[in-house]
């Protein structure tokens, strides 16, 4: 295997990371396939000579799907960043969220291996570390989610740790910390859960974003998370594809920058990014939400040589 260039099942590929990780993955060399429902995916994020399987992870068709692209294609492995990704919503519907979080990364897992698949990608969440005092937050903290999202990803890294131990697969989780920012409008994120895409579109019709807060214990009584820009994200994909292919077994590693943002001072960049003050109100906390969480990102740089290179000013910054 050529771990200078290899083809990537990619699936969640026509989503907002995914479509960024398609891009990185392209730009180093490297060819990638994408599975994706296109419920929350847009195919229009995806070259036009990227092949794209329509298909849903628990279909019980997901197998054949693999087979026969495996034997059209010498698949390296998989990026698995399919998932849903609210936590409100799936405190609201905690089955569905365990359906196709947990369901979907066995059903991948099974049809992956079955088809001679022998590396995993698992796109997991800073969410699996729950509420905590730490800061910053190393992989070696306690994992205890406070949502059922939270838990569906935590799971899913429990699932692909031992199905690669027990398949002799190699595989890495990278838990992201809170993404942001875009490459182009093209691929800028469309969710309505983010905060970042909220205070932008409250910036464009003045329509308040709300603040669900001000009087947690931060220095703003606003919640504080670290954000990564989409980009140094994708990037430390391609590093992880690489050190996959380099025969290694990362393990579960933190993506972030090592520095915490509140959601006010998000609201501060965007508004200076824009030249106007985005509107905002202050109401009730959110059910699932942590204080603050921020992430040591040590490991990942000794282990993939990985750095986050872009701010929080990079990530509000328009693009065209």
């Amino acid at each position: 295997m050529d771990v200078r260039s290899s083809t990537w099942l990619l699936t969640g590929g026509a989503g907002y990371i995914g479509s960024h990780v398609l891009r990185a993955l392209r730009a180093a060399g490297h060819d990638a396939v994408v599975l994706d429902d296109l419920s929350t995916g847009l195919r229009e994020r995806l070259p036009d000579d990227v092949e794209l399987l329509h298909h849903d992870l628990l279909d019980p068709g997901l197998g054949t799907v693999l087979a026969d692209l495996t034997r059209r294609r010498d698949v390296a492995g998989v990026v698995h960043l399919a998932a849903k990704k609210s936590v409100p919503e799936s405190v609201a519907a905690p089955l569905t969220y365990y359906e196709h979080n947990v369901g979907g990364t066995v059903a991948m897992l099974r049809a992956a291996t079955a088809a001679g698949i022998g590396r995993f990608l698992y796109s997991s969440s800073a969410a699996v570390y729950g509420e905590t005092s730490a800061e910053p937050v190393t992989e070696d903290h306690p994992t205890l989610p406070t949502s059922p999202y939270g838990e569906t990803k935590l799971a899913g890294e429990w699932a692909v740790r031992r199905h690669a131990e027990a398949e002799g697969l190699g595989w890495t989780a990278l838990r992201y910390f809170n993404v942001a920012g875009t490459a182009s409008a093209a691929l800028a994120d469309r969710g309505a859960t983010n905060l970042l895409p909220l205070v932008e579109r409250a910036a464009r019709t003045g329509e308040p974003v709300k603040v669900f807060g001000d009087d947690w214990p931060t220095p703003d009584g606003t919640c504080l998370r670290d954000y990564v820009h989409v980009e140094d994200l994708a990037e430390a994909h391609v590093a992880a594809a690489a050190a996959l292919l380099g025969g290694r077994s990362p393990g579960a590693l933190n993506v972030g920058r090592n520095a915490g943002t509140s959601v006010l001072e998000v609201i501060a960049a965007v508004s200076a990014a824009r030249g106007q003050q985005v509107p905002y109100e202050v109401v009730g906390r959110r059910p699932g939400d942590p204080a603050r969480v921020v992430a040591d990102a040590s490991r990942i740089a000794e282990v993939l040589g990985w750095r986050a290179e872009r701010d929080i000013d990079a990530m509000c910054a328009p693009r065209p």
